[in-house]
C-alpha cells in the first residue's frame, strides 16, 4: 500500500471517545462503544437516512466494542454492507471493503514479489496485500459475498478468524501480530450451508470448522412495509413529494412486498430488494413513467414464465395494467 493510500491511518491510531448507542444508533439501551475524534479518507460517509436493524446492529457493535468476529447473514439488497459501513461512519472508525468474487486469489489478500527500481537499479520486493496492512491497522476489514470466496483464500481467512489471530506469511518468515483496534467482519448471501434457493449461483458451502470461527452471526431481513417506504422516500424526495407521491412510493413497495410473498410460495424465483425500489423510483423520474421504468427495472428480469405473475402483481398495487403502462415514453433531460 502507498503512503497516499494509508494517509491518516497508522498502527498508533487508536480510539479517543466514545459513542453513545442510544444518541447515534436510536437503541434504548445505556451503551457506548470506542470511536475516534477524528476522520479518515477510509471513514465511510454518513447516510443520515438510514434505517438501523436493531439486532443487526447491536451485533455489529459488538464487533466493533470487543473484537468480535462477526457475519451478516441475509437476502441481497437488505443493506448488510451497508450497515456495517453506517455503523463504521458513526464510529469514524476506517474500514475497507473487499468483495471475494472467483477472481479474488490467495496472492491478492496476503501479497506478492514485485521488481521495483531501487537506486537505479531492478530489485525483488514483497508487496503486501490488503490482509497484512489491514490486520496491523485500526481498521475494520468487510467481507463481502463470503460464500462466493475461492478454497484457497478461505483458508488464509481462517488464520486470522481467531481474535489472536497471527497470519503467518511462508514467503517472507514473518508472523504478523495483529492491531488491537482491527475488526473483522463478513457479509453472505447463505449461512455457509450452500444455496437452497437458486438465486445466488456461484456461493458454496463454507468449512464449519471456519463457521464455528465466527463468533457472532446475525440474520438481516428486509424492512417492515413503513420503514421501507420511508428511507426510499427519502431517497427520492422530489419524485415522492406530495400525498399522491407518498401513495405511489407506497403502492411500489408494496409490488415488492409481493414478489417476496410469492418467492416464499415458490410463484416466482425472482425478488424484489429495497435497492431494486429505490432503482425503479429513479428510473421513474427518468423516463417520467412508472410501468416503464418497473418494466427495464425488474420485469425484463424475471423468467419469462413468470412474468404475467409479476405484471398482476404490479396491476393489484398500482392499480393499471402493466401493457398500458408504457405508451408515449419520453426520456426527461438530465
Amino acid at each position: 500500500m502507498s503512503d497516499q493510500a494509508v494517509a491518516g491511518i497508522t498502527p498508533s491510531f487508536t480510539p479517543d471517545t466514545t459513542v453513545s448507542v442510544r444518541e447515534a444508533f436510536g437503541i434504548d439501551q445505556e451503551l457506548s462503544v470506542p470511536a475516534f475524534s477524528e476522520r479518515t479518507d477510509y471513514v465511510p460517509a454518513i447516510d443520515p437516512d438510514y434505517r438501523f436493524d436493531r439486532d443487526t446492529t447491536l451485533a455489529i457493535l459488538a464487533g466493533f466494542a470487543h473484537n468480535r468476529r462477526v457475519m451478516v447473514q441475509g437476502y441481497h439488497g437488505t443493506g448488510k454492507s451497508t450497515h456495517i459501513e453506517q455503523v463504521a461512519a458513526r464510529l469514524n472508525w476506517p474500514c475497507i471493503r473487499v468483495n471475494l468474487d472467483s477472481h479474488i486469489s490467495r496472492i491478492d489478500l496476503i501479497g506478492k514479489d514485485a521488481i521495483v527500481l531501487q537506486d537505479g537499479k531492478q530489485i525483488t520486493e514483497f508487496r503486501e496485500g490488503i490482509l497484512p496492512w489491514a490486520l496491523q491497522h485500526p481498521v475494520a476489514l468487510v467481507f463481502d459475498e463470503y460464500d462466493a470466496g475461492r478454497p484457497d483464500v478461505m483458508f488464509v481467512i481462517q488464520r486470522i478468524l481467531e481474535v489472536e489471530g497471527k497470519l503467518t506469511l511462508l514467503d517472507q518468515n514473518k508472523v504478523i501480530d495483529p492491531n488491537p483496534f482491527f475488526r473483522l467482519f463478513a457479509t453472505t448471501n447463505t449461512v455457509g450451508l450452500g444455496d437452497t434457493t437458486g438465486l445466488y449461483h456461484g456461493t458454496q458451502q463454507i468449512n464449519q470448522g471456519q463457521m464455528d470461527r465466527w463468533s457472532i452471526v446475525s440474520t438481516l431481513n428486509y424492512l417492515e412495509h413503513e420503514a421501507e417506504v420511508e428511507i426510499i422516500r427519502g431517497k427520492v424526495a422530489a419524485f415522492a413529494k406530495g400525498a399522491k407521491g407518498e401513495r405511489l412510493i407506497g403502492n411500489m413497495v408494496s409490488v415488492a412486498d409481493l414478489t417476496r410473498k410469492g418467492f416464499v410460495n415458490g410463484d416466482v424465483s425472482t425478488v424484489m430488494s429495497p435497492r431494486t425500489v429505490l432503482t425503479w423510483a429513479q428510473n421513474s423520474e427518468i423516463f417520467g413513467d412508472v410501468g416503464f421504468a418497473f418494466r427495464v427495472t425488474f420485469l425484463n428480469k424475471c423468467d419469462e414464465l413468470e412474468r404475467p405473475i409479476v405484471a398482476e402483481y404490479y396491476q393489484r398495487c398500482l392499480g393499471e395494467d402493466l401493457g398500458d403502462a408504457t405508451a408515449g415514453i419520453t426520456l426527461k433531460s438530465a
